[in-house]
């Protein structure tokens, strides 16, 4: 179903970003039969990149990551979560497990899905600029189209052209990546509370298909200078991963990490924000690759079915599709003005903390 003001659009929906929000809408909309084209800054998807790379079962089980090449992926069914004095908890709930990825060779995977979709991927082209004309938009050195996408970051272009909400609030990560090592324990995941090292967040180690990841973040703030201290984490608690306390890492990711929930406006006339680019991260976890691939594909789906079928207008679809994380935006306020590193030590081990443990990092039942 094409109306008159859209003839010309040489695009059904450009998409902005080719991280996983942006490839799930993309992947949606080509497969309902839409003129997709994705822009990416980067020459290589695989490059630079933000995201730890770590996606929970039902990303694993229910999206199209779960096509994901045997190699890609490293399975982990436990999570040991330490206190500031180091003391521990092990968690494990049957059935529920995280996959750790060889992210970057997961964001090229995701571009060839895409272009063997029919998918129109342009890299190394930022997006610059766009206006909004009758039926659509057009942008700067593409050409017209219907719907605009803006997922493209936290710091998104998309929102700042088009008047959209603007992410405020962040945690700002860094993760270091060393092939080739093992950990002592490399079916956990292991997470550090300590607000000396990681005010408001926490720090973590994993086993991924390709080594280990460290990664540490703290709560972004104009005030707070330096980075997270990864060498002084693994000093702390090398010798209990079984890693050396000094030690050179083979790759280094950073970047800020939205922590505030959905932005407040979401969509506006033909444009519509996912992924970070929405606050589209839990505000406790900075989980987010889950929530972004089913809310990407949901504006996807959403586009096409209005495009197609006469369907109602995607803005509501994708306000609609976007989670509210309610207890956790309370949990995230609790952690950036009454966090302390004493009731942690105390409560390591007792009903209280396991139950609140197993909430934050499984949903269903767990076991100790």
């Amino acid at each position: 179903m094409h109306d008159e003001s859209s003839r010309g659009c040489q695009w059904d929906v450009v998409i902005v970003g080719a991280s996983f929000a942006g490839a799930a809408c993309a992947l949606a909309a080509r497969r309902a039969g839409l003129r997709v084209c994705v822009l990416e800054r980067k020459r290589d998807p695989g490059m630079r990149l933000h995201t730890t790379g770590i996606i929970v079962r039902e990303a694993a089980e229910g999206t199209h990551l779960g096509r994901m090449p045997p190699a890609l992926w490293r399975r982990v069914e436990h999570v040991r979560l330490y206190a500031p004095n180091l003391r521990s908890l092990a968690l494990h709930s049957p059935g529920d497990y995280f996959l750790t990825t060889d992210t970057p060779n997961v964001m090229r995977w995701l571009a060839d899905e895409m272009r063997t979709a029919g998918v129109g991927l342009r890299l190394m082209q930022s997006f610059t600029d766009a206006r909004r004309e009758r039926g659509g938009w057009q942008v700067e050195g593409l050409g017209r189209t219907r719907w605009l996408v803006g997922a493209d970051g936290a710091k998104s272009r998309v929102a700042a052209r088009a008047g959209l909400g603007r992410v405020r609030d962040f945690l700002y990560g860094v993760e270091h990546e060393y092939a080739g090592m093992q950990l002592d324990q490399s079916g956990a995941l292991h997470c550090f509370l300590s607000r000396r090292l990681a005010p408001g967040y926490i720090g973590w180690a994993a086993q991924s298909p390709v080594g280990v990841q460290v990664g540490l973040a703290f709560r972004h703030r104009a005030a707070r200078t330096g980075t997270p201290d990864i060498e002084g984490l693994l000093r702390r608690v090398g010798d209990r991963l079984g890693l050396p306390r000094r030690l050179p890492p083979t790759s280094v990711r950073a970047g800020l990490i939205p922590c505030g929930g959905p932005v407040a406006q979401i969509a506006g006339n033909g444009v519509i924000l996912t992924g970070d680019a929405a606050g589209i991260v839990s505000p406790v976890t900075a989980g987010g690759i889950h929530s972004a691939w089913c809310h990407g594909e949901a504006v996807g789906n959403a586009i096409a079915a209005h495009i197609l079928q006469g369907g109602p207008c995607p803005m509501q679809a994708a306000i609609a599709a976007a989670p509210r994380f309610r207890a956790k935006r309370a949990l995230r306020w609790l952690f950036d003005h009454a966090q302390m590193d004493w009731p942690f030590n105390l409560l390591i081990n007792t009903p209280p903390l396991r139950w609140a443990a197993r909430q934050v990092y499984f949903r269903r039942r767990s076991t100790w």
